[in-house]
């Protein structure tokens, strides 16, 4: 089980692990060995998601999140599979925590009498200044 929250744990089964050979640099190493992976994870039908978090998950705009509902996170930045296997579910960990939140709520305020009068006074003073640009009077 993989711990995402105290309330939150995902099964091991459902990822879907691939590894491919990462791009880039890195000589031999990189001609020969699989490092890069790809973790796939079904958040659309995740029995371990609560339905508030996968609505939130899915809502989130993010290019790795198919229109399925099936989330893809690549890793190719160590030349170690075990690394990149590590950062790929940190990734996919993270991106989860995140979606855990729930947005605060919106408590609407009325600005106060004090700054009421404070926006009606610039709005005075500022006319004043306009109406002193004009022409003299016949006072």
């Amino acid at each position: 089980m993989i711990e995402i929250t105290p309330h939150i744990q995902l099964d091991e089964n459902e990822l879907r692990w691939e590894f491919t050979r990462s791009p880039g640099p890195g000589g031999q190493n990189v001609n020969r060995l699989e490092t890069a992976v790809l973790v796939r994870f079904d958040a659309a039908h995740s029995p371990s998601l609560p339905e508030g978090v996968r609505a939130r998950l899915l809502a989130i705009r993010d290019r790795r999140i198919s229109e399925a509902g099936e989330l893809q996170i690549s890793s190719s930045r160590f030349r170690s599979q075990g690394r990149n296997r590590e950062d790929a579910l940190e990734k996919l960990v993270e991106l989860i925590r995140k979606a855990s939140v729930p947005p605060k709520k919106r408590r609407p305020t009325a600005p106060s009498k004090g700054a009421k009068e404070r926006r009606l006074q610039g709005k005075k003073q500022r006319s004043d200044v306009k109406r002193m640009r004009g022409r003299p009077g016949d006072d």
